[in-house]
């Protein structure tokens, strides 16, 4: 009987790390629950651009989505990894959990002051930004140190996060306090931004590592780009109620278009996602994880970006936008081309190989993302536009079911054929 409590019980465990070679390893409810503070921050992200963009504000709109969703990206990569290495599961991992949300949703109310004071061009007011990441980083600082004191065999990659994250941290609450103009507080951010990725490097790769699981890091960074291509069907809604709504023209023919073509690009994106065999390359070769992770960062904001302009499409479509058809139709396919390469990016990084047939492939993605334009200068409808462009991730899923499978067949199998030494 008290076996059978103790599994019911969240009772403090030892942080020691967890199995990286795991079965059966999947994210837990605690980790979903953690995702959805990222639903609310890619929302405010998206809606952000999308206001700024259609008032003919394009410099504050990208430079504060950039600033914006690198925040917000990171600050799941921070959890997620950890999460990954050391997640215990107890009443103690649960409440810290509790607090890092409660900096998300503070990160996520200060991303429309940031876009705001960049706007105004004066400096730039990410207060309550770093408000959040001190609620976050306090968390992640108490979790490192349990893991380092419960895990000696890690203790110095453990410490090595801790004062990577200090040192980040400080350098990120002086820019706050300095309210430094636009041009010194992005050459901070390009400064800390280095000591950011540089940390994990030195903590994976000189001071021994952690225990992260290959597939459970593959799992949580699918189910991010899913809450990120919430942000499309969002759009796609956003753009139909404008059309079909009380003051549109109802269902015609465009809103149909415009239906299926908001549908098919989010489905086309999410389908070339997963073909990318992330798990099985990175469970053999941990030492590709940096390329591999770090990659996902644009990958994920142009996901994020793809919504927020099927919301600017939406704006033009109720005309409330200062935006003409070509420019408007630009700003979904600047974050759809960035995507749809940058898988291509990500795959070659990840497997060390290169296919002649990538290239076929990839030069007919860019006419599918380069006949929008066209069309919208030639006077075609909103929907028609967005419906061609819908088609450039599916010329990378027909390709690869019809030939690239194969391809990734060979791979995986040279990859795979032997393991290395020491895996963990």
């Amino acid at each position: 009987m008290s076996g059978v409590t103790g599994l019911l019980r969240h009772q403090r465990a030892r942080m020691g790390g967890r199995d990286p070679h795991e079965e059966h390893r999947t994210a837990t409810p605690l980790e979903l629950l953690f995702d959805l503070t990222f639903v609310v921050a890619f929302g405010i992200a998206a809606d952000e651009l999308a206001h700024y963009l259609v008032e003919e504000h394009v410099k504050a709109g990208l430079l504060g989505f950039t600033l914006g969703t690198f925040s917000v990206i990171w600050a799941w990569i921070n959890f997620s990894w950890f999460a990954s290495a050391y997640d215990t599961d107890d009443w103690i991992y649960r409440l810290t959990t509790m607090v890092q949300m409660v900096g998300v949703i503070i990160l996520a109310l200060g991303l429309p002051v940031m876009f705001e004071s960049i706007d105004e061009g004066e400096t730039v007011n990410n207060g309550v930004m770093v408000a959040g990441y001190i609620v976050m980083r306090v968390a992640m600082v108490f979790q490192w140190g349990r893991a380092a004191r419960q895990d000696p065999q890690r203790r110095s990659a453990c410490n090595t996060y801790i004062t990577t994250i200090l040192v980040a941290q400080a350098g990120w609450l002086a820019l706050a306090i300095a309210q430094t103009s636009i041009v010194q507080t992005f050459v901070g951010v390009a400064l800390l931004t280095s000591v950011e990725l540089l940390g994990p490097v030195i903590a994976e790769k000189w001071k021994g590592g952690t225990p992260w699981h290959a597939h459970h890091i593959t799992e949580r960074y699918g189910l991010l780009v899913i809450i990120a291509l919430g942000e499309g069907v969002i759009g796609t809604i956003a753009s139909l109620t404008a059309l079909v709504g009380p003051d549109g023209a109802g269902w015609t023919l465009d809103a149909v278009l415009l239906a299926v073509a908001g549908t098919a690009l989010t489905f086309g994106m999410w389908w070339t996602y997963f073909i990318v065999p992330s798990a099985q390359v990175l469970h053999v070769h941990r030492e590709r994880s940096f390329g591999w992770g770090y990659w996902q960062i644009p990958l994920i904001a142009a996901v994020v970006g793809t919504g927020a302009g099927l919301h600017v499409a939406a704006y033009y479509l109720e005309e409330e936008s200062k935006l003409g058809a070509g420019d408007t139709v630009l700003t979904v396919v600047v974050p759809v081309a960035v995507y749809a390469f940058g898988i291509f990016g990500v795959y070659s990084l990840l497997t060390r190989t290169f296919d002649g047939f990538h290239v076929l492939l990839v030069a007919i993605t860019t006419v599918f993302v380069i006949a929008p334009l066209v069309m919208a200068a030639g006077g075609a409808s909103m929907a028609s536009c967005l419906l061609v462009l819908a088609l450039s991730p599916w010329v990378t899923v027909v390709g690869y079911e019809w030939r690239g499978h194969a391809h990734n067949a060979r791979v995986l199998e040279q990859l795979t054929a032997t393991e290395p030494a020491d895996a963990a």
